[in-house]
């Protein structure tokens, strides 16, 4: 949610400064410092053991940082854990569910933890149910549900009590891609209740539905802002798209080759970054065949949000290896 010039700056409701977890001498959160602003929907991604999840269970009280400072909705993340958990929501990838209770049932256990009665208990449900898609299905059994009405319920379940913020941990996880789809146009609809939405994930696609985002890596920030203007690190740059064969010795060959600044695997082709803003295809093409090599295309493309943090973790490699060097 970037400020614009005679805008209000906008609320800040999470609050983070040099955030550390420790685990003997293994550090899965390195120095993390960002801020999530009141309203928006905050992206906090990276890959698999890169932090992001013990990032968010410190946030929500559920561990204890090793050294830093933190708030949530203006309370300590160090010294108010407690009254934290009653002000948030918070989903994870396990689906907190009770399977041998019915949809209706799953609401209203969880509507009684937050004291959520009467009346405003049963407005909370007729908008759980119609937001969520599960009419139909309050009087099934939760352990019957497909794993996407699971992730449907589990996400009316964390915002039965109506809480300022919502912790989302990798919710996407174990979902076919219909249903991810679908559970992120729910997400837009909580936050379009006034819900700040802060969200863990893996999937680097999953970043154009935030406002703004953290990129994690190896337990550090390595990027953040918002998905357009993390992709002006490209800028300057040219992303070619190869289809080649064999694949790894094509990775090989571009190791070599002129004014290739990175080179990965996307899928079954290779993603490059060139130097510069020109377009050598062709160049690149005729480089490839000299090598022996079987190309089917080079070709200019976008970059995608996979693309960048591709380019931003290599980065980041590079200049670990250049300061270890020193």
């Amino acid at each position: 949610m970037p400020k614009k010039a005679g805008c209000k700056v906008p609320d800040i409701i999470v609050q983070v400064q040099n955030l550390v977890k420790q685990f003997g001498s293994f550090k899965a959160v390195d120095d993390v410092s960002f801020d999530v602003y009141k309203g928006e929907i905050f992206g906090f991604l990276g890959p698999n053991g890169a932090g992001i999840s013990t990032t968010i269970r410190m946030l929500c009280g559920l561990l204890t940082p090793t050294s830093g400072t933190g708030s949530v909705a203006g309370l300590d993340i160090m010294s108010q854990s407690e009254q934290i958990k009653a002000r948030i929501g918070y989903m994870s990838q396990r689906f907190s569910l009770y399977e041998d209770l019915t949809v209706a049932e799953n609401i209203e256990f969880y509507a009684g933890i937050y004291n959520v009665r009467g009346d405003r208990f049963r407005r909370r449900r007729e908008w759980i149910l119609e937001m969520a898609g599960l009419v139909d299905h309050q009087d099934s059994l939760a352990g019957v549900l497909s794993m996407g009405w699971k992730q449907r319920l589990a996400l009316g379940t964390a915002v039965v009590h109506e809480p300022e913020i919502l912790f989302l941990d990798e919710p996407t996880s174990g979902v076919d891609p219909i249903s991810r789809r679908q559970f992120w146009e729910l997400i837009h609809e909580v936050a379009g209740v006034g819900v700040t939405v802060f969200v863990t994930t893996h999937f680097m696609d999953e970043a154009e539905h935030c406002d703004r985002l953290t990129l994690i890596y190896r337990g550090k920030r390595i990027a953040m802002g918002a998905p357009k203007e993390l992709k002006a690190d490209f800028a300057g740059n040219t992303l070619l798209e190869i289809a080649a064969t064999p694949v790894l010795d094509t990775l090989t060959a571009l190791e070599g080759a002129p004014s290739v600044r990175d080179a990965a695997l996307f899928g079954t082709n290779i993603h490059v970054v060139i130097e510069g803003g020109y377009d050598r295809s062709k160049e690149l093409e005729i480089y490839l065949r000299e090598n022996k090599l079987d190309v089917a295309y080079v070709r200019a493309v976008e970059p995608s949000p996979e693309d960048v943090f591709v380019s931003l973790v290599e980065k980041a490699d590079r200049e670990s290896a250049a300061t270890s060097e020193t």
